[in-house]
């Protein structure tokens, strides 16, 4: 019996409950809508962490479409010995620093001394509610956004790269730095130092949520998706 066409529509939904396990191999395949599912799925926090690297909103989105194309490039060797996000992850990662100690010339960041970590360094409390009752509460929170990101971007490239995925992107120490090849210490003093550099600029103003930092929605995780299938297409003769 033939099998029975399943409308676009519906296929794309049902992509979309799958787990990364399961997309994997069709993406393997070349099903264009596991692909997209997976794309959409890991872009904002893909494009958070190349972001804390490069500090350029488009810049950062390159490094995530060069990303993408290598890991499906290669999907057939991700043996599933980690996690699909941490794979993605560890490809993103070493496209942007690659991208800045290829633009800088300076050292990577698993170089850089280590001092000895200096007590306190507690967690950044912010309110986490997103929900905007009025024009002037969003504005509010969006100018506090602003000015987080600016305080970001200001801090120097080994504290901001553990800085955003310890405290915005909510990993453990442990896992920042595995992400980043360097020890749980040397992550520790470096979230720690960030930590105070932004503390006295930050804390009496910020109204917004770390988790509404560098949004990656919408149209932009759409276009991203488009770009990456546009990519992997076969040109025809």
């Amino acid at each position: 019996m033939a099998a029975i066409p399943v409308p676009a529509a519906r296929h794309r939904q049902q992509m979309s409950i799958l787990s990364d396990a399961e997309l994997v191999p069709l993406a393997r395949m070349g099903d264009e809508f596991a692909i997209r599912a997976i794309v959409q799925r890991h872009n904002q926090r893909l494009f958070r962490r190349a972001r804390a690297i490069i500090r350029n909103d488009a810049e950062a989105e390159d490094v995530v479409h060069a990303a993408y194309i290598k890991a499906f490039t290669n999907l057939a060797t991700f043996r599933g010995e980690a996690q699909l996000s941490t794979w993605l992850t560890r490809i993103t990662l070493n496209e942007a620093l690659g991208r800045v100690r290829g633009r800088k010339n300076t050292i990577g960041l698993e170089e850089i001394d280590v001092q000895t970590m200096a007590p306190g360094g507690e967690v950044l409390q912010f309110p986490s509610s997103l929900s905007a009752t009025d024009p002037e509460t969003e504005l509010s929170r969006s100018q506090a956004r602003h000015l987080l990101e600016n305080a970001v971007d200001e801090l120097p490239d080994d504290f901001r790269a553990v800085f955003v995925l310890r405290d915005v992107e909510g990993m453990s120490t442990d896992e920042a730095a595995s992400y980043l090849g360097i020890r749980p210490e040397t992550a520790k003093t470096r979230l720690h130092r960030a930590r105070k550099m932004m503390r006295q600029s930050i804390e009496k103003q910020l109204s917004g949520a770390f988790s509404a930092l560098l949004p990656f929605d919408g149209a932009r995780c759409a276009f991203m998706a488009d770009r990456v299938i546009a990519a992997l297409r076969p040109e025809t003769p």
